[in-house]
């Protein structure tokens, strides 16, 4: 079954990416990203050029959702259907996703991939979230947090590596994957990835209730 993976540059989906390489039947072929209009991955705001080096050490192309500003929910659901469309044309069949336990975002996105004859696979769904974090921590998921919910958690949160400091860290409210909206992140490295992409955490800025963390690839130096 040729596969889709909604992909945020986050762990959740990493981690997905590990399981469905796993499950017989399943080919992985290709990566679905949101992308805001200041270009950066949408709620992660990670950069393109990460978002690039990601597919790359994974070895798949990326199927692009590009959202115009201040998308509206018709707007959101437009670009997405046509990108499912074209994924649909080149052979795929289903599209994965990342979700943890929240029923009602489940149902929202298969009855859009219903709109387009899709299956949904949920490879992670009702897995605790404590245990589930630790088992990725311990394949070697090394992920940083790109934007917290200030409303949730507090500033200081944001930029560090997610790790078993970080979850030891978090109030006994946030969930240990970040599954309400508390905070996001993006992946660097892990068993997904043929090797590690090189960046660094750079600027933190606050914006509208949130706190960003600004991660940039490592310039690579240039013998004379």
């Amino acid at each position: 079954m040729k596969t889709l993976l909604a992909w945020s540059s986050g762990k959740d989906s990493a981690w997905s990416a590990c399981q469905l390489r796993q499950q017989p039947g399943v080919e992985l072929a290709g990566l679905l990203t949101l992308l805001s209009s200041h270009d950066r991955v949408f709620m992660h705001a990670v950069r393109p050029e990460i978002l690039a080096a990601q597919a790359d050490a994974m070895e798949l192309p990326i199927f692009e959702v590009r959202l115009p500003p201040a998308a509206s929910d018709a707007e959101y659901e437009s670009a997405l259907l046509a990108e499912l469309r074209r994924a649909k044309d080149q052979g795929f069949e289903a599209v994965a996703y990342g979700d943890l336990f929240l029923e009602d975002v489940r149902t929202h996105r298969e009855e859009i991939l219903a709109k387009v004859g899709l299956r949904g696979l949920f490879p992670l769904w009702k897995l605790e979230t404590r245990m589930l974090a630790r088992t990725m921590l311990e394949h070697g998921i090394e992920a940083y947090v790109t934007c917290v919910d200030l409303s949730k958690l507090t500033e200081p949160f944001v930029g560090r590596r997610w790790d078993s400091k970080f979850l030891h860290d978090l109030p006994a409210s946030a969930d240990p994957c970040g599954e309400y909206g508390e905070f996001h992140t993006v992946v660097l490295g892990g068993p997904m990835f043929r090797c590690r992409i090189d960046a660094h955490v750079g600027d933190r800025f606050l914006s509208k209730g949130f706190a960003f963390a600004d991660v940039r690839l490592k310039l690579k130096s240039v013998s004379p």
